[in-house]
């Protein structure tokens, strides 16, 4: 996990200021992979204690728009975000308890898997959602 000086470097390369809520928000995303806005808000919190929900949301959108976080959202699921980014790694998720866990690209590299009829669009990276069950919820 990237510590804060290594944060502040990412926001200024992505072109932005270091700002506290930003700064907080991106370790958040950082040290809990896939947790949804709410979660993220209370994750902020134990950082900067007076961020508002207005303010999380509008640090997710940056940095989603730079580049710096991912935003994926599997059926039926709020969306969630992620530092890890610019790998085209896909995403395991657990049908019973919502778990996710990253999976490395599929076959190869990126877009790792190719469509059948590319209807001319030049492919650059596949989104592959896995479903199951994970070892605790097949267990119980």
């Amino acid at each position: 996990m990237p510590g804060p000086t290594e944060l502040e470097r990412n926001l200024r390369a992505a072109g932005l200021r270091v700002t506290r809520p930003r700064l907080a928000v991106l370790d958040a995303v950082h040290a809990h992979p896939h947790l949804d806005t709410e979660a993220l808000i209370a994750a902020a919190r134990t950082r900067l204690d007076a961020i508002s929900h207005q303010a999380v949301y509008d640090v997710l959108r940056v940095l989603t728009d730079t580049g710096l976080v991912r935003r994926i959202q599997p059926q039926g699921s709020a969306a969630r975000y992620e530092a890890r980014v610019g790998d085209n790694h896909h995403h395991l998720v657990c049908r019973d308890c919502g778990a996710i866990v990253d999976v490395d690209c599929a076959v190869g590299e990126a877009p790792c898997l190719t469509p059948s009829d590319h209807a001319g669009f030049t492919v650059d990276e596949a989104e592959v959602v896995f479903w199951g069950r994970c070892p605790g919820c097949t267990a119980a």
